[in-house]
């Protein structure tokens, strides 16, 4: 299967991203993981993309739409892939539908985590983090700590990242409304996409989004 997924700032695609990626038995490739790859190796694309990042710039579309080719590309993707990150825009979703055409391929299914912004908020903004070490992340509400401020695992000092404020969520959600959200209506067009409520426990969602998924490939 070739998969897109879509959804808010917190609605958990990356969790959800490597579930599924495990039960369909394909690659979960992200965009995060593409510009590490390419960085760290030091390819080309990654070299460009180095230095608009280092410049503080976005890296443009035609590079990252490179990374996200070269990668499709490779070995182990080509009975699928599910992509996390990617398109990121309605121009990126062209191009991702020209490549794979070129290649006589079409995505199976977009699938869309719906949370509701207020959930997205609470989700972000409740996180606390240890400064000791970042891997440990708590919830004020859905996993709080022992000890208020305190890393259960190493005693650190737990704090709000500067990107998990309320206000900055926000700002993260409108980018999001404006650039990422127009490719559902693209994938709408297509009769892709297969949207799903992204609340509750994780292997909740990962059920319900492989029963959409599997209903929406058996009546494509």
């Amino acid at each position: 299967m070739r998969i897109v997924l879509v959804g808010p700032p917190g609605a958990g695609k990356g969790t959800q991203a490597a579930f599924l990626a495990k039960n369909l038995q394909i690659p979960h490739i992200s965009t995060g993981d593409l510009f590490r790859a390419n960085i760290s190796q030091g390819t080309e694309l990654g070299k460009q993309a180095k230095a608009f990042m280092d410049a503080g710039n976005l890296v443009p579309d035609e590079v990252t739409i490179g990374m996200a080719k070269d990668r499709m590309a490779q070995a182990d993707a080509e009975g699928g892939f599910l992509l996390d990150g990617f398109p990121r825009n309605v121009s990126q979703a062209v191009a991702l539908d020209e490549s794979l055409k070129a290649e006589g391929q079409q995505l199976d299914g977009v699938l869309d985590l719906e949370v509701p912004e207020d959930e997205v908020v609470k989700r972000i903004a409740g996180r606390r983090t240890c400064r000791k070490d970042s891997s440990h992340v708590f919830h004020v509400t859905y996993s709080p700590p022992e000890q208020d401020g305190v890393c259960d695992v190493c005693g650190g000092e737990l704090y709000q990242r500067g990107d998990d404020t309320e206000e900055t969520v926000r700002r993260r959600l409108e980018v999001y409304h404006s650039e990422t959200e127009p490719i559902i209506d693209h994938y709408k067009a297509q009769g892709l996409v297969v949207t799903i409520s992204a609340l509750g426990k994780v292997e909740e969602v990962t059920k319900r989004a492989m029963e959409a998924l599997k209903k929406s490939s058996a009546e494509g």
